[in-house]
């Protein structure tokens, strides 16, 4: 048997796999370890394996992860989001639709700090869902709103995803941080004209409130902390794009910034602090696992020569690159529809990525950015959508049905499908801000 086929087969037992049940990560090792062994041998497949898995648990590089995920469980459990949906909501919330439209923002600006979608969507699931409810919104939009905004944090930096995706392509994650911060205020927009346009057709979606006077939203600015944590952002991730700072350093800094501020303010005590440090282990040790199987199964499709096959058979095709680039979106819609998009990516970036970035000549820059948009879309899509799933969990309220909320998703889904299409055909949406800074994306 080819060394193709063998491939083949594997792929399809890591499937059948995922479809029983079996953890992403753990099919991932096992199809890849066994894969590798028949094509190359047991004794090739054990050192192969070994020296992939100790390279990817002892990376310096890695370590940026935990430094910006206890910077963003600080934050988490610190109330901060609290503070910032209350201040936003001072702004926006007496629009039709407006406390939908300032969970979006308090979403992105949560994001920024934390980086995590569970954070975001337990954070606001707990602070905006039940004003909004309060307020006669329907469980459609409050539910699907947040579910929606949460996916800001894949693209607003300091985002897990783009430190993923940037530790399994080798691409910079300062780069990456920067190419998030357009397309993440674009998609924030987008995101709240999909729900003008969704009370427009939906009347009974939502209310209004009394708009509060200025008096009241300086208040909100200066008692929330805000300010001091948007200094420490700034610091933070301003070091780290001025190159004062590397991506982990900028992490250390921010978390160890983010840990005074909260303190200094009363709003961590010892409890929460070692809440959100238990909680940063945890998640990191899950990005860890995924990384290292994720590289397994990498080097399985490597030794099997299909990447190579199928460029071949890609750069044979007569057809414009963005028709081949709209079907990996599609395909990726669609895988985004039954399984976690986050885990499936890291299983196809090895065919993907040489194709996108050195066979169609795509930015790898840009294309982590689109996938991190495709993730957001994946995220809220049914029937297995994570984020709706997080948002039922996360609230209490016998209304907010499944059904109602994924039927609430779908106005952004739309949105950031747009948005998608829009980088696709105006890759310097993401390339700019990084070609300004870095001197090339």
């Amino acid at each position: 048997m080819s060394p193709i086929a063998i491939g083949v087969l594997f792929l399809i037992l890591f499937l059948i796999l995922m479809c029983l049940g079996v953890p992403i990560p753990f099919a991932m090792l096992f199809c890849g370890t066994l894969g590798v062994a028949v094509i190359r041998g047991a004794n090739v497949a054990g050192q192969i394996i070994a020296a992939d898995l100790y390279s990817t648990f002892s990376s310096y590089t890695l370590t940026v992860g935990p430094m910006f995920g206890l910077m963003g469980f600080i934050a988490n459990y610190s109330n901060i989001g609290a503070s910032l949906f209350n201040c936003i909501n001072k702004f926006m919330g007496h629009r039709r639709g407006g406390l939908a439209m300032a969970t979006q923002v308090a979403c992105a600006g949560f994001g920024a700090i934390c980086g995590s979608v569970p954070a975001t969507i337990s954070t606001m699931s707990a602070i905006a869902y039940p004003e909004m409810r309060k307020r006669n919104y329907m469980p459609e939009l409050a539910g699907g709103c947040i579910a929606a905004g949460a996916g800001l944090s894949v693209l607003i930096p300091p985002s897990t995803n783009f430190i993923i995706y940037g530790l399994a392509t080798e691409t910079s994650i300062g780069k990456l941080f920067v190419a998030g911060i357009f397309p993440g205020i674009i998609l924030c927009v987008a995101n709240i004209i999909a729900i003008a346009i969704a009370c427009k057709l939906h009347p009974d979606w939502s209310t209004t409130i009394p708009k509060a006077n200025w008096k009241e939203r300086w208040h909100s600015i200066v008692h929330g902390g805000l300010i001091e944590i948007f200094i420490v952002f700034i610091i933070s991730m301003g070091g780290m794009f001025a190159g004062f700072f590397t991506a982990t350093e900028a992490g250390a800094v921010g978390a160890f910034g983010m840990l005074i501020v909260t303190v200094v303010t009363k709003k961590l005590n010892f409890k929460k602090f070692m809440e959100s440090m238990m909680a940063g282990v945890r998640l990191q040790a899950m990005v860890f696992v995924l990384l290292a199987c994720a590289n397994v199964f990498g080097r399985m499709f490597t030794v099997s020569r299909i990447p190579v096959v199928l460029g071949n058979f890609v750069s044979g095709l007569s057809i414009p690159a963005w028709c081949i680039m709209l079907v990996i979106f599609i395909i990726y819609f669609f895988m985004g529809m039954v399984t976690d998009l986050l885990s499936m990516t890291l299983v196809t970036m090895p065919i993907f990525f040489p194709i996108v970035v050195d066979l169609l000549g795509y930015n790898a820059i840009w294309f982590g950015v689109i996938i991190s948009n495709l993730i957001c879309i994946g995220g809220i899509t049914p029937p297995v959508g994570n984020g709706v799933f997080l948002v039922k969990g996360s609230v209490i309220d016998n209304e907010a049905t499944l059904s109602r909320l994924f039927r609430g998703v779908w106005p952004f889904v739309i949105s950031t499908m747009i948005v998608t299409v829009i980088m696709l055909f105006f890759p310097q949406i993401c390339t700019f801000l990084p070609t300004v800074i870095y001197g090339g994306a």
